[in-house]
């Protein structure tokens, strides 16, 4: 799933209601009542008839329905003795707080003693309507409520302070620097609950103040396996950029790890051995070991978060020969929901292009069904496109031979784009692919057509010497082609190869010059060119049909096709005033290009850190923070030597 570049939501307080709340809030099957029947239920002496109004408006919340109106009767009740009562109260007022200040203002005191509350839930859900009141004017109440949260007895109060901590400072970001101190407080917790929670809010308010994880690296690691689902999301994340910074390349030729190795990515190295460094072999530090192998059961998770998580963090971190740990635990998510299979097939077409042997073994996962989307289609054809080599290439063309005929005409033109790439990329099945194509030209599908006759001028442009014969081919056919992006290719390779079919170039040309009015603007562009290179080449047969065309485009209602035309004109017609440039005609129009290279789609995007919404996009999104490059030596850490080995100690 998508993490880092985006804020997440799944730190609502809605995630954490206690299981009573969520019970209460199901549909029931009470008749509906109106506003005015809720509120006189809500004023009324009766705790149950309260405690009834309650439930159906939180019901009322939960369905997404409007209950704003009811908020000067609710907040009545927030003084409540009945624990059931006052838990509802506090739920409704995490989600009206914000749209009705004034109001939630007059409470602040109730809030403020609900703070000392016995209840640890009434507490948290105190704790949480005050953060969620956006007046700046309450700013040192709730940096006071935060403070003693972060120094409660119970885990989940000092979770709630976490949260608090993040909307604090979108409120007024002025507080950082005493956040940062309840942050490192809160860092130091050893509590599971707290640790995603916390680690989320350093994300959010100092992510750049790795300092204060050296201390807690340990713990992080070893508590990793326990933190609820989410916040293992948050902890990879942060803990990936954490050890580029703080580790030397895994990447290294013979690279080796040394378990018996005592020496510490926090201990010191004497000053004899520092000058050695770049001539020892490397071995990798503990403290990266102990994440790699604290983070490896989690590809058993059963959320597809987590596991893309840790499949990430190998990717960016692990040595290369142990990356295809994660190979199955990536196969086993597409099985998932569709949005989930959009994601995962994205991570695993960027993994592909830099090591097929990873997935190579798992072709089979990737052979796109007919109940798959066509974004999933897609992305299959580029994993096996990307998977393609000398020993299953055949295989996998058999495969495409069955997609070029389905009834999803995008799926269908992105097939024969691949077969161009498998083409280009292994030379022994080029003829095999190309005489593939030319058999798909006379398709009765348009949108097949067009796009294998885009596909063959590209592959021809690599090899134009040996395949006159079907240049030939497809100007017999041209007649019949009416997608204008295909006639458009078809008259390119006529003028970029006219001196290789010298009887059929020109009887194309006399053709266009009839229809060039009524053609589309790529067409005519296309034709003025072949025009252009016919005069230049041949011209006792193609000089009256160039002059004719050259006029035609001289009038034509696209000042583009305008332009052209007279730049055409002077460069080719010889005259008085352009006959300096009528020399380079030739070397203009028809020098060599060169051969386009039919690349994936997928070939760049490993420089934004997988599992990202900027990966997703492919452009760098708000909020991403980019991964760093390894620092060549692992940065020296005396300082918090001392430190570390006390809290080592005293966990």
């Amino acid at each position: 799933m998508i993490t880092n570049s985006i804020q997440f939501k799944f730190y609502s307080p809605q995630w954490f209601l206690p299981s009573l709340m969520l019970t209460l809030i199901r549909p029931t099957m009470f008749p509906v009542l109106r506003n005015e029947d809720l509120k006189e239920m809500l004023e009324s002496n009766k705790e149950s008839l309260k405690l009834e109004a309650m439930k159906r408006v939180v019901g009322l919340i939960a369905k997404g329905k409007n209950a704003s109106e009811l908020f000067p009767a609710v907040v009545k009740n927030v003084a409540s003795k009945n624990i059931e009562l006052k838990k509802l109260v506090y739920v409704y007022l995490v989600r009206y707080a914000e749209e009705q200040q004034d109001l939630a203002l007059l409470s602040i005191s109730t809030f403020q003693r609900a703070l000392k509350d016995p209840n640890q839930f009434i507490r948290a859900s105190a704790l949480r309507v005050l953060s969620s009141i956006r007046v700046p004017i309450i700013v040192p109440i709730m940096m006071l409520a935060i403070k003693e949260a972060a120094a409660d007895l119970s885990p989940y109060v000092r979770k709630t302070s976490a949260h608090a901590i993040q909307k604090l400072f979108s409120l007024d970001p002025d507080q950082k620097e005493q956040l940062i101190e309840v942050i490192e407080k809160l860092l130091k917790d050893k509590s599971t609950l707290v640790a995603g929670s916390v680690v989320m809010a350093f994300e959010e308010v100092c992510p750049d103040r790795i300092d204060l994880i050296h201390k807690n690296y340990r713990k992080l690691c070893n508590l990793l396996v326990d933190v609820e689902e989410w916040g293992q999301v948050v902890i990879i994340s942060m803990l990936t950029r954490y050890a580029r910074t703080q580790f030397t390349s895994p990447w290294k030729e013979g690279a080796v790890f040394d378990e018996n190795n005592e020496k510490t990515f926090y201990d010191s190295d004497s000053e004899e051995k520092k000058g050695q460094i770049e001539a020892k072999p490397y071995i990798m530090d503990p403290d990266h070991r102990l994440l790699l192998r604290n983070t490896k059961p989690l590809l058993q998770s059963r959320n597809t978060a987590v596991v893309m998580s840790v499949a990430q963090l190998y990717w960016h971190l692990a040595p290369k020969h142990e990356v295809s740990i994660v190979t199955k635990s990536l196969v086993r998510l597409l099985r998932s929901h569709r949005e989930v299979q959009y994601i995962v097939l994205q991570n695993i077409a960027t993994m592909s292009i830099q090591r097929k042997g990873m997935f190579e073994p798992f072709m089979k996962s990737f052979y796109v069904r007919s109940t798959d989307a066509t974004h999933i289609k897609t992305l299959k054809l580029e994993i096996l496109t990307n998977l393609a080599n000398e020993a299953n290439i055949s295989t996998i063309l058999r495969e495409f031979q069955t997609y070029v005929k389905s009834q999803d005409k995008a799926f269908a033109a992105a097939t024969i784009q691949a077969i161009g790439r498998c083409a280009t990329n292994i030379s022994e099945v080029t003829d095999t692919c190309l005489n593939g194509l030319v058999l798909l030209l006379s398709n009765r599908d348009e949108t097949v057509v067009a796009e294998s006759v885009v596909v063959i001028k590209k592959l021809l442009q690599t090899q134009p010497t040996q395949h006159s014969e079907i240049i030939k081919h497809m100007a017999k056919l041209f007649d019949n082609i009416t997608v204008p992006m295909a006639r458009a290719s078809i008259l390119w390779l006529m003028g970029e190869y006219c001196e290789r079919v010298p009887k059929i170039a020109p009887d194309v040309l006399r053709k266009m010059a009839k229809t060039f009015t009524i053609e589309e603007d790529i067409v005519k562009l296309q034709t003025v060119n072949l025009a252009a290179k016919l005069y230049l080449t041949n011209s006792k047969q193609t000089k009256l049909l160039t002059q004719y065309i050259l006029n035609l485009g001289k009038y034509d209602q696209n000042y583009d096709i305008r332009d052209r035309t007279r730049f055409i004109r002077q460069l080719i017609v010889p005259s008085e005033k352009n006959g300096a440039l009528n020399k380079y005609a030739r070397r203009i129009l028809l020098a060599p290009k060169p051969a386009p290279v039919l690349e994936s789609a997928f070939k760049d995007r490993d420089r934004y850190q997988l599992g990202t919404l900027s990966h997703s996009l492919n452009i760098k999104a708000t909020g991403y923070q980019e991964l760093s490059d390894w620092p060549a030596v692992a940065p020296d850490h005396k300082e918090s030597t001392f430190l570390t080995h006390f809290f080592i100690l005293v966990s």
